[in-house]
């Protein structure tokens, strides 16, 4: 991913160095499970321990041969490993290595094959940086709520297909932002237990050559699961899981920047993005205050979700294992927990900072002349009349297309049709009157 859209701690679970040194503390454990089963001397042991993860540049000086990037990290990893030192072979305190037959590299990786470590070094990676993502949502969600209940009074128009229909509040509307953040959250936090298995069960998965301890010893010490049927790699479906999660979470931030955008437009205004002291708009026009953040935030969700199809794409592999897999996941697991990361930190920063204009939103509630209250007339109408709904539909509905035409007060067009009604009865605040049961619900609602 493009630095442009990479927090620091999240970018730096990706970098090369940090996936290698995840290899290393993968091999080190393996190491360990096998010294607790008898197979890994302590000297050994002690001297695997003090090797260090290779460079990225010396894993691609020896790669350029190999053409396989596991073998070259175990070469590379295997010469910073300091030979043993062993009493039977030469002086403790003479400082010189066994035969290189008896390098205490023999044992790194010993048993396992390639996906073994790719695998289980890649759930551990997952699971921290999903953990990153989740801390981002559950900021968003915390400020969404503060936010909701600020404005929970700030009465304004709702707006179906588009057009003014019912009032409602601006707390009202974030506050639907915060649930369906926290729907996102559950379900992400259902697939970083899906992603966050290893498995260290050899070749075609049958630990022909390992014992199932060193699995279960490795696992245990990265917090993860095992993979209970591996075919040699961790299925993909926990994958595909992991990224549908993402792009589900960002279309409900997609969503909430869409409807900042709709907001900020200047025949609504009721709601925009802050504008720093400095900041331009438009290269040409110096007016101009865009809502470039929520624009943002719905092309991320773009990524996202093309992501999603990829993951999908790489769950049918052939057989017990291929490699079509691997270079999709290099692109797309990285670029969405990275820009998931991202959206929903810059998501945050834009409900922070957004101005709210109950004013406006008030201009813009009485803009139709009273018209937004047309379903509470219509009940009125037959609770005070006795006509049957269809005969009341049609007198407010007739009051209703003239107030539109016209620009004339419904008031007054429903009385030409018969229908008086006090100022009472058309405030929009009759429609808010149970409106604490949903702030209720917000109120309990875990940030």
């Amino acid at each position: 991913m493009i630095p442009r859209y990479t927090l620091p701690e999240m970018g730096a679970l990706w970098t090369d160095q940090a996936k290698l040194a995840t290899w290393v503390e993968v091999e080190i454990l393996a190491c360990e499970a096998h010294h607790e089963l008898g197979v890994v001397p302590a000297e050994d042991l002690a001297a695997i321990r003090k090797g260090e993860p290779p460079t990225p540049e010396r894993v691609s000086e020896i790669e350029a041969t190999t053409d396989h990037d596991v073998i070259a990290f175990l070469t590379a990893f295997a010469e910073t490993i300091p030979g043993a030192e062993r009493e039977v072979d030469a002086p403790a305190d003479t400082g010189e290595s066994t035969a290189d037959g008896e390098h205490p590299s023999r044992w790194v990786h010993y048993g396992m094959t390639s996906s073994d470590l790719i695998d289980t070094a890649l759930g551990a990676t997952l699971a921290r940086a999903t953990d990153l993502v989740l801390d981002k949502a559950d900021r968003l969600v915390a400020v969404l709520k503060r936010r909701a209940l600020e404005h929970w009074h700030d009465v304004c128009v709702g707006r179906t297909h588009g057009v003014h229909a019912e009032p409602t509040t601006f707390g009202h509307k974030l506050a639907q932002f915060a649930f369906a953040v926290d729907r996102g959250r559950t379900r992400l936090r259902a697939a970083r237990e899906a992603v966050a298995v290893g498995s260290i069960s050899g070749a075609v998965g049958t630990y022909s050559n390992i014992d199932p301890f060193v699995e279960q010893y490795v696992c245990e010490k990265l917090g993860l699961g095992i993979e209970p049927v591996a075919t040699q790699v961790v299925a993909r479906d926990r994958h595909a899981e992991l990224l549908s999660a993402l792009a589900m979470l960002g279309a409900s931030v997609e969503q909430l920047g869409t409807e900042i955008r709709h907001l900020q437009r200047t025949e609504v205004r009721e709601a925009e993005e802050s504008f720093g002291s400095g900041q331009k708009g438009s290269s040409a026009m110096p007016h101009k205050r865009n809502p470039i953040r929520s624009e943002r935030l719905v092309g991320i969700a773009r990524l996202l979700r093309g992501n999603a199809v990829a993951a999908m794409e790489s769950i049918a592999l052939w057989h017990e294992r291929d490699i079509s897999h691997s270079s999709t996941e290099r692109v797309v697991l990285p670029d969405s927990l990275i820009v998931a990361d991202y959206q929903l930190d810059l998501a945050r920063k834009v409900v922070e900072g957004l101005r709210v204009d109950p004013e406006r939103m008030r201009v813009n509630l009485d803009a139709t002349g009273g018209l937004v209250v047309s379903s509470r007339v219509l009940l009125d109408v037959v609770d005070r009349l006795g006509v049957s709904r269809d005969a009341a539909y049609e007198v407010v509905q007739a009051a209703a297309m003239r107030t539109w035409e016209s620009g004339r007060p419904f008031r007054d067009t429903l009385a030409e049709e018969g229908v008086e009604l006090d100022e009472e009865a058309l405030a929009p605040e009759r429609f808010l009157e149970r409106h604490h049961v949903v702030r209720e619900r917000l109120e309990a609602l875990e940030p």
